[in-house]
């Protein structure tokens, strides 16, 4: 490559580690920073990382650090994958050692409490002028370090960082497309995580590959609906970041999301579930604060409403996906224009 500046990526969970060591595989210096002393000390004398990857070999040039600034220093591009509780935080502490020239992508798929922001947004409210971009589609990371076949999306306005970030993660088995949809490709990499709660449940209940479709069809009509009432370009939902990204996480029992709703599904109380997963998984908060937007805005999305029942009021979990299942609307598509070019 032309350009062979420093990348950084924070955050040491299963896709931020994935990701960096997908470019030092490449030869590009990558500093991974993440916050516990342990692991950063594993990564560099054993090139492991135990917790997220466990039986993965990481590239032997990969450096992980819990200096921020020297995380930091000299960067070309930081991807940003902190889990959504923590993200204004962790860009907050890194600003002082940003540059306005920088690449920040975001590859967190989740929302802010309170004030509804994603990340993007997050970035351009705590260092405004930045360059931003987000990084998202059907992406498990266990797959992605086993280099099976996999693509994603990166969405920015920015051309430049949209043509850099493809020649930073291209690889034979990593394919990046572009959108300039940041919105709406970072809100469908948001809401799917939602879906994929039910598609688990639906499975611990044994329902049928029938109903599993219906499910998946109905959540994809959902989410466009939302996203499309918020501003978001409904056809973005038709690629990678929408359906691609829905898919994936429904389907596979390696989704985090999944597993908690498969938990659910299997009767163990949300606490049991997360606690059983020892990840984040980002739609349990999504769901919450999506419900009381819905609400607000007068959005109708009831496998949002009897999944929230269910998750956070201990519903009877058969009754409600019943209900889930049957109270839709019944036109099948449902795709329309954004609010604002509405006539």
């Amino acid at each position: 490559m032309q350009n062979q500046s420093p990348v950084a990526v924070l955050g040491g969970g299963s896709f931020g580690t994935v990701l960096a060591n997908l470019m030092a595989e490449k030869g590009l210096d990558v500093r991974l920073w993440m916050r516990n002393e342990q692991a950063v000390d594993e990564v560099n004398a054993h090139h492991r990382n135990s917790r997220y990857l466990p039986g993965v070999d990481l590239a032997p040039g990969l450096r992980a650090t819990t200096d921020l600034q020297e995380a930091l220093s000299g960067t070309e591009a930081i991807f940003i994958a902190i889990p959504s509780s923590a993200f204004r935080t962790v860009v907050r502490q890194a600003v002082p050692f940003l540059r306005p020239e920088q690449l920040l992508v975001s590859t967190t798929k989740g929302v802010e409490s309170v004030t509804f922001c994603l990340m993007s947004q997050i970035i351009e409210q705590e260092f405004p002028g930045a360059r931003v971009g987000v990084l998202s589609g059907p992406n498990l990371a266990k797959e992605v370090a086993r280099k099976q076949l996999t693509a994603t999306v990166i969405a920015s306005t920015d051309g430049l960082l949209r043509e850099r970030v493809q020649a930073l993660l291209h690889t034979s088995f990593f394919r990046v497309y572009a959108s300039t949809d940041t919105y709406g490709v970072e809100l469908g990499g948001t809401l799917k995580n939602i879906y994929a709660i039910a598609a688990g449940l639906s499975a611990a209940l044994g329902m049928g590959e029938n109903t599993k479709s219906m499910l998946m069809t109905r959540s994809l009509a959902e989410m466009s609906r939302f996203a499309v009432s918020l501003g978001a370009n409904p056809f973005t939902f038709l690629g990678l970041a929408g359906v691609g990204d829905l898919i994936v996480t429904c389907m596979s029992p390696l989704s985090r999301n999944y597993r908690v709703g498969y938990a659910l599904g299997e009767g163990k109380s949300l606490e049991q579930a997360v606690e059983s997963l020892g990840e984040v998984a980002e739609g349990v908060n999504t769901l919450r604060i999506v419900k009381e937007k819905a609400e607000e805005l007068e959005i109708y999305m009831p496998l949002v409403s009897g999944l929230y029942e269910v998750v956070f009021n201990a519903a009877p979990v058969k009754e409600v996906a019943r209900g889930m299942m049957l109270n839709v609307q019944s036109t099948d598509v449902e795709f329309v224009l954004p609010r604002q070019e509405q006539g």
